[in-house]
């Protein structure tokens, strides 16, 4: 039969001629597996509605990524899979709707194909889910993606902690360098030190590794042991540490006369842990000298939900924090403010820039709407939207878009952001000119109406959500001091707060604001 005769006994053919490994290292129920749990997953959770006959079809025009040759075509129910030249795999459709179906007709056509395409002979298993699942969500959504085995093993460090000796290093000259030891990790306790140059792991050079190679041999299960040698100075040293639960530390503090600043970089699971404790550690070194808090979100790219919510539940007593909503009954959820945290009573400005994202974003609009922060800078990133993660039979891991986040006032974040009170882009005043205006109630850009505004538009009004991000057109920040001179300026002077805060919130947020009690009477 010539590979061009493959047409209604395809699938029953491939699966006798495939089941065990092909030449690239494939196992047909393996893969099989796999895609088929992330069809699925896709089909049921996405956002927006999909077949899984859609996302089949893009995933198989995703191997073109791997032979530009490989062509795919539906035409009156048969699935074909080509190159100029030559057919290399020819099935009926399965049903739209079948993920299982569609996944045994994508890897049978993989595997058939790669009998003729050298360069998808010679790509692994993981280059197959990685085409298949990049093709399948290219089309979805921008922050709908793929990450392999390692790459997911790598977030899924980030999000709940790794076992590890708590240092960060970086690649000098060729030698790795510890640029930062973790407070109360085993590299702290040992006396490691930021600078030390680590020659070996385990016996092992480390001279010539990648980063994640380093990374993969520091890393481990808690509680088992790793040997460093070290480099400092001229002296030569070893160490024996026991890896312990490493989070990476995203909160960090400081006090400027009377008033707490913390950069938080990222939201994971420590992330309120972190906050609530240097805050308070804070509140007991000044106790009535605290004067206000000031949030620094800039640059922060987001991280998990209900981390984020958990922050701003530490300043609002009650309330909606925020709502998601989407196709998922699951997807669908309303977070709730709870009274009795240690800020509710502290003024607050939140800071936020052009790349202030997704968790950022919704810790700034719940301040911003419950009436408790003043946001000051530019209009965040705009992305509003939840990602789901689902882990895959190899390990891997689907990052999948399946509901938006609304503001506590109802507003969609996606493709609009956080607008602050106090726009700083392009202004030419400086910190003091814009706080003694605004104390005599000169607000620049008539924040209150412009709010309004942006709190009342629909997720489908693009035209305007595009014309409304141009009033505070997102920029970075970062680097900026104006911001901080400003919140701090602001803080000071209460009237100008006040001015500012009556000027940010929706009626509920200004009808709290009157029955909060003062920094001076609330609880420590």
């Amino acid at each position: 039969m010539s590979r061009s005769e493959i047409t209604g006994a395809g699938v029953a053919l491939a699966v006798c001629l495939f089941s065990s490994p092909a030449a690239a290292g494939w196992v047909a129920s393996e893969a099989e597996r796999t895609i088929a749990f992330g069809f699925d997953a896709i089909v049921e959770r996405h956002l927006q509605p999909v077949t899984a006959q859609t996302i089949a079809l893009d995933g198989l025009r995703g191997l073109a990524e791997i032979d530009p040759q490989l062509a795919v075509t539906l035409d009156q129910g048969r699935l074909r899979l080509a190159t100029p030249e030559l057919v290399l795999a020819d099935y009926p459709a399965a049903p739209p709707d079948d993920a299982v179906g569609w996944a045994r007709i994508t890897v049978n056509a993989a595997l058939e194909a790669a009998q003729a395409s050298e360069r998808l002979k010679d790509a692994d298993a993981e280059r197959l889910y990685q085409a298949v699942f990049e093709g399948a969500l290219g089309k979805a959504d921008l922050f709908s993606r793929y990450a392999g085995a390692r790459e997911a093993r790598e977030h899924r460090s980030n999000r709940s902690g790794f076992g590890g000796i708590g240092i960060r290093f970086d690649i000098i000259d060729g030698e790795v360098r510890i640029v930062e030891v973790v407070e109360d990790g085993p590299a702290a306790k040992l006396g490691l030190k930021s600078g030390d140059v680590i020659t070996a792991i385990d016996g092992e050079a480390v001279k010539g590794l990648e980063r994640p190679d380093i990374s993969a041999k520091l890393r481990g299960a808690v509680a088992t042991e790793v040997m460093l040698a070290l480099r400092r100075g001229a002296q030569m040293l070893q160490f024996s540490l026991r890896r312990s639960l490493i989070v990476p530390q995203t909160v960090t503090s400081s006090v400027n006369g009377g008033i707490a600043h913390f950069k938080i970089t990222s939201f994971n699971q420590r992330t309120a842990y972190g906050l609530e404790n240097q805050l308070k550690d804070i509140r007991t070194r000044l106790g009535a000298g605290l004067q206000g808090v000031v949030l620094d979100l800039r640059g922060n790219p987001g991280g998990l939900l209900d981390k984020a919510v958990a922050v701003v539940d530490l300043f609002v007593a009650e309330g909606t924090i925020i709502s998601t909503r989407g196709r998922h009954p699951a997807a669908a959820n309303a977070f709730e403010a709870k009274p009795g945290d240690i800020g509710e009573d502290l003024p607050l400005v939140v800071l936020v820039d052009g790349r202030s994202a997704s968790a950022a974003e919704i810790v700034a609009s719940a301040l911003q709407d419950s009436g408790r922060a003043v946001v000051i800078g530019s209009n965040s990133y705009g992305k509003g939207t939840v990602q789901t993660v689902v882990r895959l039979p190899n390990d891997g891991e689907i990052t999948l878009t399946w509901s938006r986040f609304h503001a506590p006032s109802g507003y969609a974040l996606h493709g609009l952001g956080v607008l602050p009170a106090l726009c700083t882009v392009g202004t030419t005043q400086s910190a003091a000119q814009m706080v003694e205006g605004i104390a005599r109630g000169i607000l620049p850009g008539k924040p209150a109406e412009t709010l309004a505004v942006w709190r009342g538009t629909g997720i489908g009004d693009t035209e305007l959500r595009h014309r409304l991000r141009d009033t505070c057109a997102p920029a970075k920040l970062s680097d900026s001091k104006l911001e901080m001179d400003l919140a701090d300026r602001l803080l000071a002077n209460r009237a100008a707060y006040a001015r500012a805060l009556a000027a940010s919130a929706p009626t509920r947020g200004l009808e709290a604001l009157q029955t909060r009690p003062s920094p001076e009477t609330g609880s420590h």
